[in-house]
């Protein structure tokens, strides 16, 4: 049972690039809730209605500034959403809860570093890539991989047909395919599919990557736990990884998703990952949960 039930508890609602979210103060009010308690906060009818849920502790380190914690609308716990970390810092930012500009968050992958800059955009160093299968986790025992540029693409078996990936972790596990024409890619069939396919003991979210040229590219994600989101920001750096990996793509790459545009910048393996892009508050309100 959780702690707060009967409870009115503040939220933010937020967004970035269309990926929304539901943004909550656990340093200042008490956030326990259940499974069921998540997944109703998300519910887009009988909540409030996000992709997923954000939650700001207090750090459990001095080195760093706050705890991130998120939850997806299936209520399970995740271990990182770039396109969150934006609405993150800037809902630090307004609501006085720091002073800085730039500041360090843990997350339960790893500390990443957001900034909020001139323009109000706000960029996000995302930690390097993991490529190692294991590390991911892929299972790859078994399979024949085909190498195409420094990637290893890795075949699939989706609805009666063999779809090559790459596999590639942001602190959360991506299989990113290209497409002909993301428009038409067959999300809805296959992105649960890949989602839930075995060799992914930890789930996947699935990308489908359209390249429009060298620098640009389109992009669509079946989130693990969400479905498909209007933008999602791990998913648009992994999709960036690959293409680069794959020799397809030159840094840095304009990534249009079905919300808004989002600039994912890697100078290659061992690198951080750089990902730009806007932040919105939607509205504050409260919720008897």
């Amino acid at each position: 049972m959780s702690n707060n039930a009967g409870m009115k508890i503040k939220f933010t609602k937020m967004h970035g690039a269309g990926n929304d979210f539901v943004v909550l103060d656990a340093i200042h009010q008490r956030i326990n809730f259940t499974p069921e308690q998540w997944r109703y906060l998300a519910d887009r009818r009988f909540g409030v209605g996000a992709d997923q849920m954000l939650v700001i502790e207090k750090p459990s380190s001095a080195d760093v500034d706050f705890r991130y914690r998120i939850f997806n609308a299936d209520g399970s716990e995740v271990e990182q959403c770039g396109n969150g970390a934006r609405a993150f810092v800037k809902f630090v930012i307004e609501k006085g809860l720091t002073d800085k500009r730039a500041i360090r968050v843990e997350t339960m992958s790893g500390v990443i570093e957001p900034a909020m800059e001139a323009d109000g955009r706000i960029t996000v160093d995302m930690g390097a890539p993991i490529l190692e299968p294991q590390q991911i986790p892929f299972n790859a025992d078994r399979l024949t991989g085909k190498a195409e540029g420094g990637d290893t693409l890795w075949p699939l078996e989706i609805n009666g047909k063999t779809v090559w990936i790459s596999a590639v972790s942001m602190g959360n596990p991506h299989a990113v395919q290209v497409v002909a024409d993301a428009d038409q890619a067959p999300i809805e069939a296959d992105g649960p599919v890949i989602e839930h396919h075995p060799r992914f003991p930890k789930r996947v979210n699935a990308g489908f990557m359209q390249i429009v040229n060298r620098r640009h590219i389109k992009l669509r994600v079946f989130e693990r736990g969400a479905g498909e989101t209007l933008a999602c920001g791990t998913g648009a750096c992994a999709a960036v990884v690959a293409g680069i990996r794959r020799g397809l793509l030159d840094s840095p790459v304009a990534v249009s998703t079905r919300g808004g545009e989002l600039s994912i910048a890697w100078q290659g393996p061992g690198l951080p990952v750089k990902l730009t892009g806007p932040a919105a508050t939607v509205f504050e309100g409260e919720i008897e949960i």
